[in-house]
This record gives C-alpha cells, sequence and structure tokens, in this order.
C-alpha cells in the first residue's frame, strides 16, 4: 500500500498581513466534483476494514466563502448566508477554534457568506466544497492556511463525512468517514473525457436517508471485490488506460445500484456500450453520472455527439462535457468540441444547468 501523503504544518497565507491581534474578512474556495469513480470497503494499512472513496474530478465549479469577524462575540455565534448552510456554519466555527489555539489570537463570530459551487443533492460534494472553503476563509481572517490533514479533519467533525476536495484534485482512495487518504494512486488520472448527465430527472438524493451499514459488517467476499477494484484502478491510474478505469467505475457504479436502484442504469451502460464509451461513472449518494470516453479514441467528436442522442432519446438530460482539466460546451456553436484539453490549456467557467 502506498502511504498517505506528508503534509506540511500550518503556514502563513501569503496575503496582506492583519495588524496584531486584529483579525480581517478571509475568504476561501474549494473545488466540486463529479460523483465516484469507486466507493466501497476496504482494508486500511493495519488491516481494518474501512469506507473509501475515489471521486472524479472536474475543473469549474467552486464553492467560495468569506468570513467577516465580529470581535467580541461567542466564536459560535456564526451566521450564514444563504441560511440554512448549518454544516458550513459548524465548520467555520470549528475553523475559530482551531485558528484561535494556532495563533494565540481570540476566538470569535461573525458572517459567513456562501457563493458558487453546484445543485445540492446531486451527489457532487456540494456540502464538503462549502465546508471547505468556510474552514479556508476563517483560516484567512486569521493569517493562516491550514494543512489538507487538519481541514480533513474538521470537514468530517462538521459534517460526519466529506469527499477529498481538500487535496484539489490528485487521485486518492480517501476514507471519507475518517477524513484520512488510505493510498495515493499516482499523480493524476489519466486523461478522460466526460459527458455528464443526471438520473431520476434531476431531483436531489436525500443522502441522508440512504441506508449506511458499517464497514465492519462487509463480508471478506464483499471486500475482497473491492480490493481487487482498487488494484485495477491503481493498474489503470500508473498505465493511463482509460479503458480499465472505465471497467472499474462502471463495476461500482453496478453495486451501488443495489442501493440507489436507478431505473435508467440499464440504459445508461447500453448507450456506453453502443457509442464506445470506456464505462460509466454514478455518485454513490446522487443523482449526477457520467459516461467516460477515452479522448485518444478514434471518431471522438462522432462518439460524444450520438452519446448526446441516445442520452436524449432515452430521456436522460445531459448536464455538461468536460475533460478532467475544461468543459466542453454543447451545441453546434462549439466546433472541435471532442477534442481533449492540451497542457497549459485555460479553464472555461461551468455551465450547469439549474436542475
Amino acid at each position: 500500500m502506498i502511504p498517505a501523503a506528508r503534509t506540511p504544518a500550518a503556514r502563513p497565507a501569503p496575503a496582506r498581513a492583519a495588524a496584531p491581534g486584529v483579525l480581517r474578512a478571509g475568504t476561501g474556495r474549494a473545488p466540486c466534483h463529479h460523483g465516484e469513480i469507486l466507493q466501497g470497503v476496504f482494508l486500511d494499512g493495519t488491516g481494518r476494514r474501512c469506507a473509501g472513496l475515489v471521486t472524479l474530478p472536474m475543473a469549474g465549479p467552486a464553492g467560495r466563502a468569506r468570513f467577516h469577524p465580529r470581535p467580541g462575540t461567542a466564536p459560535e455565534a456564526i451566521g450564514v448566508v444563504p441560511a440554512g448552510r448549518t454544516k458550513a456554519a459548524r465548520a467555520a466555527a470549528l475553523a475559530v477554534a482551531e485558528c484561535a489555539r494556532r495563533t494565540g489570537r481570540p476566538p470569535c463570530g461573525g458572517e459567513l457568506r456562501l457563493t458558487g459551487g453546484v445543485p445540492v443533492g446531486l451527489g457532487m460534494g456540494s456540502s464538503t466544497s462549502d465546508v471547505i472553503a468556510s474552514v479556508r476563509a476563517v483560516a484567512d481572517g486569521y493569517g493562516l492556511r491550514l494543512p489538507p490533514d487538519t481541514v480533513a479533519r474538521l470537514a468530517v467533525r462538521a459534517e460526519l463525512a466529506c469527499d477529498p476536495l481538500m487535496l484539489d484534485g490528485r487521485p486518492v482512495l480517501f476514507a471519507q468517514r475518517e477524513g484520512r487518504v488510505l493510498e495515493v494512486l499516482g499523480p493524476a488520472l489519466p486523461p478522460l473525457v466526460v459527458v455528464g448527465c443526471v438520473l431520476g430527472g434531476g431531483a436531489p438524493v436525500d443522502t441522508l436517508s440512504l441506508p449506511v451499514r458499517p464497514p465492519a459488517e462487509a463480508g471478506p467476499d464483499e471486500v475482497r471485490a473491492f480490493e481487487r477494484l482498487r488494484a485495477l484502478l491503481r493498474r489503470a491510474v500508473a498505465t493511463g488506460d482509460v479503458r480499465l478505469l472505465g471497467e472499474v467505475a462502471t463495476a461500482s457504479a453496478r453495486i451501488g445500484q443495489r442501493v440507489l436502484a436507478h431505473p435508467e442504469f440499464d440504459a445508461l451502460t447500453a448507450v456506453a456500450r453502443r457509442v464506445g464509451a470506456a464505462g460509466v461513472q454514478i455518485a454513490h449518494s446522487g443523482a449526477v453520472a457520467g459516461l467516460l470516453f477515452d479522448p485518444a479514441a478514434p471518431g471522438l467528436r462522432r462518439r460524444v455527439r450520438s452519446c448526446l442522442h441516445a442520452l436524449d432519446a432515452h430521456g436522460i438530460p445531459a448536464t455538461r462535457t468536460f475533460t478532467t482539466t475544461e468543459e466542453i460546451p454543447h451545441g453546434p456553436a462549439h466546433r472541435g468540441g471532442g477534442r481533449p484539453a492540451r497542457p497549459g490549456t485555460a479553464r472555461r467557467p461551468a455551465r450547469l444547468p439549474a436542475l
């Protein structure tokens, strides 16, 4: 097993310095993702079973937070806009306590404003993005940049489980309920073109209502199956094998179907086979899905167009087509839409419809 990467200690943020003992408004940002490539029960370095996942990174959409401190108020008095983002408010309060302890400055409450991100309930990490952006905004106000392992620990305390968005896109097997890296799979995933869509008409999924089985209850055969998929994904990342990565994602989605039971699943996998996609991935706690293509495959533009037509014929709404580094707009105005991103290509803003 590859050990988790070491993270540096918190260091001052390279931003304007605040006067001693004086806090300033801080800002934070965190990416979102497009669901999971793999999720299940795995063994850590000690042989203990734990829940883990590998997310599919998505360039563009990001959650943003701005924290306005109010010195003299109780540290748990965090107002949040828009209202109802209780996980983000809880994360901000935890970050205030952490940053006050590290800097010796007094803790205080304040106002937290959240913008950007993606629609909630689709399995794209909207709550984790809010939480991480909030932690980073508070840390910025204290003149700190907290290391990823600390951000992960605070995120788990705020929402009980979190996605590895604090690692900014590195492919890792991540224990979402413990906030730790089980394995670094490599520096980056193989290049992918993803045709995104939503299942169930885009209706949000109440993740708290989904049945959760403790990892300790997973049988030996089940754990061996997930460990086999883990080994295959490790090989796919090491060799850049998109076809193998697609097989792993499809197998994981098929296992997740036992809980989510999407009625469109058979149609989605049939479309993938017909248009020559490498596989499908489905968020294991939401409704977002994607068909995965090798950007080096011949006839890519034709395959993507055929995929979009087939999804439409089955009544499955397409959302966005993207590579792991940029979005590819739909429509005839975009020429060469199936071409993969080249190194250094600027990222385009996201265009997710209101679902």
